[in-house]
């Protein structure tokens, strides 16, 4: 498209008559469109050349001389677009603060960084599903990561379409595998108890048997406060998370809620409360020594510095670089309650605070090898043969 100097217009406003700056773009099915942007009211710029200096000065000209054509706009003017328009106050799929970081990371690291150059018109579905194979072939990626940057490379193009930057989204025909290959590491309530004893600073002791009780993710279990802990309700309240060093939102809508606080669990907290140099209700339950209770501990250094060695102390068996924190002690709740103590699926969704169900039974869950060759010896049983091995 040839530069424009675009022209002038007076208009009738509420406010009075006003100066516009008429210019022409180009929408997404091609078609030259007219569109005008705003200078000021003629009392104020009387004359033309008025006017025109306005236009100059609101840097208007470079600006609608700036406005790609759709459907010849690059990859990285799409994804920082995206970036911009759905990540800003007014987006409306608002992104945690924890979640921004790694979708930038994805979008610039891999998203720019291999199709960035490129018309994004001009790019094809099959070239896009070559390349995420090679990412896991040669480069190692997981594809449940793979499918993530899927997802976010469709987003892009949505968002591109939506604001008419361009007609045709390639990621619709691409495949991706989704299937997770990971397994958390889970640990009984005898390694949980046996954890409990390696650590001899009650600050971490309470922090440990409240969160293997409550499944709470590490992000909720420091941000909590005395006041969140309501003791005649027999309940703690999780309505926010700890994340970039503040209070952040809570993962999900369904998460916003409480979770049961047993009298045993309750009389742990409560000698943990008398014990704890920052028991007011504004105070953090598990607070930074370090930092004299101005923020929590650190989870991250928690972990590496007494968790995983006393679950290694423990017989958990953890191979090096292999996961293991407080997470896992939010699988391990959830599979001992569905597989040993028989509690239903829906109550133990409840407790974790999942949206869906799903989420509990095939991420939360691990197949019971003692459950399964029971059932197989009823089975068999039924079936009449002996399940007294010779």
């Amino acid at each position: 498209m040839a530069y424009q100097r675009g022209s002038l217009k007076k208009v009738r406003r509420k406010e009075g008559e006003t100066w516009v700056l008429r210019y022409r773009v180009t929408s997404a099915d091609g078609r030259r469109v007219e569109h005008i942007a705003t200078i000021g009211l003629v009392r104020d710029f009387p004359k033309d050349r008025d006017a025109w200096r306005e236009v100059d000065r609101l840097g208007l000209g470079v600006r609608i001389n700036d406005t790609p054509a759709a459907g010849r706009v690059s990859f990285h003017f799409l994804a920082e677009h995206y970036l911009k328009a759905d990540f800003g106050a007014d987006a409306v799929r608002p992104k945690s603060a924890n979640t921004i970081p790694i979708v930038e990371h994805y979008v610039r690291d891999y998203l720019i960084k291999r199709f960035g150059e490129r018309i994004a018109e001009d790019i094809k579905p099959l070239e896009i599903q070559k390349w995420f194979k090679s990412l896991n072939e040669t480069g190692g990626l997981a594809w449940t990561t793979i499918a993530k940057l899927r997802g976010l490379m469709h987003r892009i193009y949505k968002i591109g379409i939506l604001h008419e930057h361009v007609a045709k989204n390639p990621v619709l025909y691409v495949e991706t595998r989704s299937k997770s290959t990971y397994r958390a590491i889970l640990i009984t309530p005898a390694h949980t108890l046996a954890i409990l004893k390696s650590l001899p600073s009650p600050l971490h002791y309470t922090l440990v048997l409240t969160c293997a009780a409550t499944a709470l993710r590490s992000s909720e279990i420091l941000a909590l406060r005395w006041a969140d802990v309501h003791w005649h309700e027999g309940r703690i309240q999780i309505s926010k998370r700890w994340a970039k060093g503040e209070d952040g939102e809570t993962k999900t809508d369904v998460s916003d809620g409480y979770v049961p606080l047993h009298p045993v669990l309750a009389g742990h907290l409560r000698a943990w409360q008398r014990q704890t140099p920052h028991a007011n209700e504004t105070d953090f339950v598990f607070p930074s020594m370090r930092a004299r209770g101005r923020k929590p501990l650190s989870s991250s250094v928690f972990v590496a510095d007494h968790l995983r060695p006393a679950a290694r102390k423990a017989g958990v068996h953890i191979e090096d670089g292999q996961r293991f924190g407080l997470h896992n002690l939010r699988h391990s709740l959830s599979n001992w309650l569905v597989n040993k103590a028989k509690v239903e699926p829906k109550t133990v969704q409840g407790i974790l605070r999942h949206a869906k169900i799903q989420t509990t039974l095939d991420l939360y869950t691990q197949e019971d090898s003692d459950e399964t060759r029971a059932a197989q010896g009823e089975f068999l049983t039924a079936v009449g043969m002996s399940t007294t091995v010779n």
